[in-house]
């Protein structure tokens, strides 16, 4: 049975031993809900580690919408359960006094990456996700950190902080895992009704002909443009952005000689779904 702790002092005794036998820690930072991608991050951990931890931590510091906190979606004896699959060796799911306890003040702030897109869109969220990575990292004593590219953002916003602050973590990135239909895995997808399911593929598909148009020498915003009026005749109540941006600093880019990504993020059915793809 996997042991799950719920502090700190646990957390670190347990990886410290390890450690000391000088075995490789991998960390894979979950906010539970968990599905086949997170358990692809998980397996990949598990080919490349000697240790593998799995972290399950709501962080309210990333989300700037309280109703969105409450609804997102908990279940520690399901995602237990996955984790037994793989196996990992330990799960780490503290309570929220632990990560954050009385008098906390301290927050890692982020520019650069972290400010286009969705740090314009979800102001405050990267400082989150920027100050609960830095904390998971220290308590887990970890060599290696596991991220799916689905986060894109994301990612480039955890590797630009480990090499920032000198954080002796390599950071590892892990391709996007869909659905048989295209739709990227994501915990939010319980949350979409049969006919939102059944549209929601649709975001992947078109800017996967974006991706393709512009490859094939078309205008970029022309491309992009007819991209987001497919998605809103086929039902979708708002896009929010799709962009064609630097794979690496996430800015505008014109320039196909650099590796550049498409990021798009819109709403249907009243839920929030984002997805990249390279161009």
């Amino acid at each position: 049975m996997i042991p799950i702790l719920r502090t700190v002092a646990e957390l670190r005794a347990l990886s410290g031993g390890w450690k000391a036998r000088n075995e490789v820690v991998g960390v894979v930072p979950t906010m539970g809900a968990l599905h086949d991608g997170h358990l692809s991050l998980a397996r990949r951990a598990r080919a490349e580690c000697d240790r593998v931890i799995t972290t399950i931590f709501v962080n309210p510091k990333q989300f700037n919408n309280p109703e969105d906190l409450k609804k997102y979606p908990r279940s520690e004896d399901a995602d237990a359960a996955l984790l037994a699959t793989v196996p990992v060796d330990a799960i780490f799911a503290p309570p929220v006094e632990e990560v954050y306890p009385d008098g906390f003040i301290t927050t890692v702030s982020m520019g650069g990456v972290a400010q286009p897109l969705e740090g314009h869109m979800r102001p405050g969220h990267f400082d989150g996700v920027a100050t609960v990575v830095t904390k998971l990292f220290g308590m887990s004593l970890a060599d290696r950190g596991y991220f799916g590219h689905k986060d894109w953002q994301q990612l480039q916003v955890v590797l630009r902080l480990v090499r920032d602050l000198n954080i002796p973590v390599q950071v590892v990135g892990c391709e996007t895992i869909r659905e048989p239909d295209g739709l990227a895995m994501s915990s939010r997808n319980v949350r979409l009704t049969a006919e939102g399911r059944a549209k929601a593929p649709i975001l992947y598909a078109a800017i996967t002909r974006a991706a393709e148009d512009i490859r094939a020498g078309h205008a970029d915003r022309m491309a992009i443009r007819e991209a987001a009026e497919t998605m809103r005749k086929a039902g979708f109540e708002r896009v929010e952005y799709i962009e064609l941006r630097d794979a690496e600093t996430l800015m505008p880019s014109d320039d196909p000689r650099r590796p550049r990504r498409m990021l798009a993020a819109a709403w249907i059915d009243g839920v929030r779904l984002i997805d990249n793809i390279p161009v």
